[in-house]
C-alpha cells in the first residue's frame, strides 16, 4: 500500500517538473515554472495520496462493521 501511495504522489510531481522544465525552455522568465509546477505537483499528488488513503480506510472501517454483525 505504500507504494501506492508513493507512486501517487511522486508521477504527479513528476510530471510538474517535467512540464515546468519544458515551460522554461520554450518561455523564459523570470519567475521558475519548474519550480512552482514542482509544488503544485506534490498537493495534487499528496492530496491524491490523502485522498485514496482515506477512502482505503473507509472501506477497512466497513469491513470490520459487517464482520462484527
Amino acid at each position: 500500500m505504500m507504494g501506492l501511495v508513493g507512486w501517487s504522489v511522486a508521477i504527479p510531481t513528476l510530471l510538474g517538473i517535467a512540464l515546468g522544465i519544458w515551460l522554461d525552455n520554450r518561455y523564459p522568465s523570470e519567475h521558475s515554472w519548474t519550480l512552482a509546477l514542482l509544488v503544485a505537483g506534490l498537493v495534487i499528488g499528496c492530496a491524491n495520496a490523502w485522498h485514496w488513503l482515506a477512502k482505503e480506510g473507509r472501506e477497512i472501517r466497513e469491513q470490520e462493521t459487517d464482520d462484527d454483525k
